[in-house]
């Protein structure tokens, strides 16, 4: 079994989601820890691709392909919401 981090899936996520997704911020549902999706621990060996959470190593995300077609499961997820912008102080 080979893990790796969310880096890993950096270009699939990308054309999944249509733009970069390891700087999104995932809140697991099961433990409502959040981190970058470059931080789930990620097994690249199991049928499809499956993301865990770092804190829990509860499932995140299921990515599948049949087909052609990619099936993303994202039920692990409780949220995911983009980055806060880049602020080097007062008026930005």
């Amino acid at each position: 079994m080979r893990v790796t981090d969310g880096n890993a899936i950096a270009g699939l996520l990308g054309e999944v989601f249509g733009g970069e997704m390891t700087a999104v911020v995932g809140v697991c549902a099961a433990c409502g820890s959040g981190g970058r999706l470059a931080e789930m621990r990620v097994r690249l060996d199991a049928p499809g691709i499956v993301a865990r959470c770092a804190r829990c190593l509860e499932i995140l995300l299921v990515i599948v392909e049949r087909r052609g077609i990619r099936c993303v499961d994202l039920s692990g997820f409780a949220a995911l919401d983009q980055p806060a912008p880049f602020s080097d102080g007062p008026g930005g």
